[in-house]
């Protein structure tokens, strides 16, 4: 969850959304868009379907931006991190450089709630495969996470043995040689493997500083 520091500095990049109708999920999205809804209860009991449209790939600027809808329609928009104020509560969102990180409904008193992603989307097909193949989900699901682990434990000696060689570092601390040294191909594997599990998680919304940031990833 946010920091309240947090949550006003993405609230201040706001803008009111222009009210066109949100555009239906394409089949050759899956790796560009993240779509997710969610049914909030406002004051009085009336209900709304709010949407988060993400297009992961940029604008033409190359900015990532939330877009965020009520009933099918433009509400406003933000440069990630996001925090959208709506009845009751902020729609929080932010990615990492896999996928998206973080989409809930923090509501001002109760549980947080987490979007459901749109059933054409990659994330819906995901959530599709834990809810049928429950056995297969997890099998997946801890692939991903023993992936990155191994590519912690391997990749960080490398990446140690390297800053160390920097000059300033090499003069003040000294260099460092890594125990483990992996054949070029070897690495180059490590790499698609790590990306392959990341992104993996991704569309189950599961982030974790270390595991998912550790080595090649940029808070979003």
């Amino acid at each position: 969850m946010y920091s309240d520091w947090k949550r006003r500095r993405a609230a201040r990049k706001v803008k009111p959304g222009d009210g066109h109708p949100l555009q239906r999920y394409r089949w050759w999205q899956p790796l560009s868009r993240a779509l997710l809804h969610l049914d909030i209860a406002e004051e009085g009991g009336e209900h709304h379907t709010w949407s988060v449209d993400v297009r992961l790939w940029g604008d033409k600027n190359g900015d990532v931006l939330a877009q965020l809808y009520r009933d099918g329609h433009h509400h406003a928009w933000s440069k990630l991190p996001a925090a959208f104020a709506v009845p009751g509560g902020t729609v929080e969102v932010a990615t990492s450089a896999y996928g998206l990180k973080r989409c809930h409904y923090v509501p001002d008193a109760g549980q947080q709630r987490q979007f459901r992603p749109d059933p054409a989307s990659a994330e819906g097909r995901r959530e599709r495969l834990e809810r049928t193949r429950p056995g297969l989900s997890r099998a997946i699901g801890f692939v991903s996470v023993a992936v990155l682990v191994v590519a912690l434990i391997l990749g960080l000696p490398q990446i140690a043995q390297e800053v160390s060689q920097i000059p300033p570092v090499a003069e003040r601390l000294g260099t460092f040689t890594s125990p483990i040294a992996l054949y070029g191909w070897l690495n180059i594997a490590l790499v698609v493997a790590t990306l392959v599990a990341s992104t993996e998680r991704a569309l189950r919304l599961r982030y974790h500083w270390l595991l998912d940031g550790g080595l090649f990833d940029g808070e979003s």
